[in-house]
C-alpha cells in the first residue's frame, strides 16, 4: 500500500515538500521521477517482499507507472502477457499492470481485479493517464489549473496558493454528512470518481474523463446454483485478498459481514488475529459479541475501549487525515481499532460493501412498509403529504405518511440524511442554491426503471459507499500505516450480486438473505441470523454530559462566523442538553465542520501570518 503526489507542468519541484504530507501512507520507501515536464513522488508500505519493485516504475522506454493498491488477478494476467512474448524483471503486480497498459492502453483498466489509483506518464507523447478502481476503494485527488495538473492520494498533497471554499460542497455536506464526489471542500481540488480514467495530453488541452465502469443490476431468474456460486466466489476473493508477506488480520464486529470474512480467512490463515472496538457506555459496545464470535471461530482476538476524552483529544489529528469534514462518528473508533491492529499486523480484511451489494440496510425493506401507498391516487397523496407536513415533528404517523406520499427521488439521498434544505437556513449563513435533488438527478435517471429498493441500492453505491464508508476506511487505516482490504468489493463478487432478484436479498423478516444462505455452515448460526449491529457511538449521551463543555467551547471559539450562525448552534446544543429531543447527529455535523475549519483554514492562516512576520 502506498501513496503518490505528482505534477505535470508548473512548479514540479514543489511535490517534494508535498510528499511529506503523505508519509504515513508509505513509511517504508520513497521513490522519485522527474523530467522537464513532470515529476512524481511515491511512498510505499511494504506488504510483499518483492525485489526491484520500486516505484515510479519504468515500463519499457516510454512509460512511467505508479500504482497505489493491489491487482489480485495479476498472476493470470502475467501468464497471458508472457504467452504474447513479454518478459518481466520483477514479481510485482505493478509491473504486470504497467505492461498490460503498454499492450492494451486504457482498456487495461477494465481488466484489473483489485483496488487501485493508477498514474501513467507517457514520455513520448507528454501525456498523463490516471485511473481509479471501480468502487472507489483507493482515493485519487486532482487539480487542474492554467494548463497544469496536480494529482495526489490525499487532498493535502496538492499545493494551492489560495484554497477557496467550495460553497456547493459545503451545502451538500450538511445534507449528506460528507462531501459527495467529485467535490472536495476546496474549489480547485476534485476527486476522480470510481470507475473513471482521464487523459491529459498537453498544457493547452484540459483533461478528458471517461467512465470505464458503472454498476449495473441485471436480475436473473432464481437458480439453484446461485448460493453455491456466491460461496465459491467469496471464498476465492478472500483467498486473493490475503496475498501478503506480512501479518494479516481482520476487523470483527460480531455481525455477519465481518464474521463471514473472518470465517473464510481463517481457512487460509490458521493464526488469524482479529480486532474490535467499543465504548464504556452501556449499550454502545460490540466487543462482547465480537469476543464471543472470535471464540466460536477459534481466532485470536484483541479489543480496545475508547473513552470520551481520548475520543475528542484525537479529533484534530483524525480530521487532518480525513482531508474533508466527515460527520460519521464511527470514523473515530475506526481510527483507534486501526491503531491497535497496526501493533500486530500490517494488513487487515474488513466487511465494507456487503450491505450495498447484498441488500443489508433495513431501509431497503421500506417498500414492504409503504406498499399500501401504491394504491393511493396521486392527488390524494399530495393532500396527505401537505396535511402531514403541518403536524409537529415527533407525532406518531407523521414520518410514515410523509415517506409514503413523497417520491423516492425527493427524499432518499443515501443512508444518511442530516439536514433538510429548509433546516440549513436556520444556521448556514452562506450556501449554494444547489440541492441534494440536483446532485442525485443523474443517478436516479440511471435507474429510473428499477424498483425503489434497487434505486436505493444504486444511490448508496454512488454516494454513501464511496463518500463515507470507503473514505473513512481508507483514511483511518492509512493514518496508522495499515493496509485495509475489502473482499466483498470485488468485481467477481459484484457480478454475482448484480444478478440477485430483490426477493433474494430482502424478505419480510431478513436482509441479505442470499448472503446468509451462502454462509450457512461457515458462519456460526448465532451470528448468521443476528440483526444488523451498526457501529454505535454514544454521541447523544456524551453531548449532554461528558462532552457538553467541550462542544460549548468549540462553538464559542470557532472561527466560522462567516459560514455559521454560532448562536443558533449554541441554542441547539442547549435544547439537546435540556430537552427530550436528540440533536446529536445534527450537532456533530456542525461541530466536525468547525473542527475541520480550525485545522485546514484557521491553522493555515495562522501559519501564513507567522511566515509573513
Amino acid at each position: 500500500m502506498c501513496g503518490f503526489v505528482g505534477m505535470v507542468g508548473g512548479n514540479v519541484e514543489r511535490i517534494i515538500g508535498e510528499g511529506a504530507t503523505i508519509a504515513h501512507r508509505g513509511p517504508d520507501e520513497e521513490g522519485y521521477y522527474e523530467d522537464d515536464q513532470a515529476a512524481f513522488l511515491f511512498r510505499r508500505l511494504r506488504i510483499i517482499d518483492l525485489k526491484k519493485g520500486h516505484q515510479p516504475m519504468p515500463i519499457g522506454d516510454r512509460y512511467i507507472f505508479l500504482m497505489n493498491g493491489e491487482i489480485y488477478n495479476y498472476l493470470s494476467l502475467k501468464e497471458e502477457l508472457q504467452e504474447k512474448g513479454y518478459t518481466f524483471h520483477t514479481d510485482t503486480d505493478t509491473e504486470v499492470a504497467g505492461v498490460l497498459f503498454q499492450e492494451e492502453g486504457v482498456h487495461a483498466f477494465e481488466r484489473f481485479r483489485g483496488m487501485f489509483a493508477i498514474l501513467v506518464w507517457d514520455k513520448e507523447e507528454s501525456t498523463l493517464y490516471g485511473a481509479r478502481d471501480p468502487f472507489g476503494i483507493k482515493p485519487f485527488y486532482y487539480s487542474e489549473k492554467n494548463g497544469n495538473m496536480a494529482v495526489a492520494s490525499e487532498m493535502k498533497g496538492i499545493a494551492c496558493e489560495e484554497k477557496e471554499m467550495n460553497i456547493e460542497a459545503l451545502t451538500h455536506y450538511f445534507s449528506f454528512q460528507y462531501v459527495p464526489e467529485p467535490f472536495t471542500m476546496f474549489e480547485d481540488i476534485k476527486k476522480l470518481e470510481p470507475g473513471q480514467y482521464f487523459v491529459k495530453k498537453s498544457e493547452e488541452e484540459e483533461a478528458v474523463f471517461h467512465q470505464y465502469f458503472k454498476p449495473e443490476f441485471k436480475p436473473t431468474d432464481r437458480n439453484e446454483d446461485r448460493v453455491h456460486r456466491l460461496r465459491r466466489v467469496l471464498d476465492e476473493s478472500v483467498r486473493l485478498h490475503m496475498q501478503s508477506d506480512v501479518p494479516v488480520g481482520a476487523f470483527l464486529s460480531g455481525g455477519i459481514d465481518s464474521s463471514a470474512i473472518v470465517s473464510l480467512a481463517s481457512r487460509y490463515h490458521s493464526d488469524l488475529q482479529t480486532f474490535s472496538v467499543g465504548f464504556e457506555q452501556d449499550g454502545y459496545s460490540e466487543v462482547d459479541l465480537a469476543e464471543e464470535t472470535a471464540e466460536t471461530l477459534g481466532v485470536s482476538h484483541h479489543k480496545y475501549v475508547v473513552t470520551p476524552w481520548e475520543f475528542v483529544e484525537k479529533l484534530p489529528e483524525i480530521v487532518k487525515h480525513l482531508d474533508d469534514p466527515l460527520a460519521d462518528a464511527s470514523a473515530i473508533p475506526l481510527y483507534f481499532v486501526a491503531r491497535e491492529a497496526r501493533k500486530k499486523v500490517t494488513v487487515v480484511l474488513s466487511g465494507e460493501g456487503a450491505d450495498e451489494l447484498f441488500g443489508g440496510y433495513n431501509i431497503y425493506r421500506e417498500s414492504y412498509d409503504l406498499r399500501m401507498f401504491g394504491y393511493v391516487p396521486r392527488t390524494l397523496k399530495n393532500i396527505l403529504r401537505k396535511l402531514a407536513a403541518r403536524v409537529p415533528e415527533g407525532v406518531k404517523g407523521r414520518s410514515f405518511i410523509l415517506r409514503g406520499t413523497t417520491p423516492l427521488q425527493e427524499r432518499y439521498i443515501g443512508n444518511a440524511k442530516i439536514f433538510e434544505e429548509e433546516e440549513k437556513e436556520i444556521f448556514l449563513r452562506k450556501g449554494s442554491s444547489a440541492t441534494y435533488k440536483d446532485l442525485l438527478a443523474d443517478y436516479y435517471e440511471d435507474v429510473e426503471t428499477l424498483s425503489p429498493m434497487r434505486q436505493m441500492q444504486y444511490i448508496d453505491m454512488c454516494t454513501w459507499l464511496r463518500g463515507d464508508i470507503l473514505l473513512k476506511a481508507d483514511k483511518m487505516t492509512m493514518a496508522n500505516s495499515l493496509e485495509l482490504r475489502v473482499p466483498f468489493l470485488d468485481r467477481e463478487v459484484f457480478e454475482e450480486a448484480r444478478t440477485l432478484r430483490e426477493e433474494e436479498m430482502i424478505t419480510r423478516t431478513a436482509t441479505k438473505d442470499t448472503l446468509r444462505k451462502a454462509m450457512q455452515g461457515i458462519v456460526p448460526d448465532s451470528v448468521l441470523h443476528r440483526k444488523k449491529l451498526g457501529f454505535p457511538v454514544p454521541l447523544a449521551h456524551w453531548l449532554r454530559h461528558e462532552l457538553y463543555g467541550w462542544a460549548k467551547q468549540m462553538i464559542a471559539e470557532s472561527g466560522t462566523e462567516e459560514w455559521i450562525d454560532k448562536q443558533a448552534v449554541a441554542d441547539m446544543l442547549e435544547r439537546h442538553r435540556t430537552g427530550g429531543k436528540d440533536y446529536s447527529r445534527k450537532l456533530w455535523t456542525i461541530l466536525m465542520f468547525m473542527m475541520w475549519h480550525r485545522v485546514f483554514v484557521e491553522e493555515r492562516s495562522r501559519q501564513k501570518r507567522i511566515v509573513s512576520a
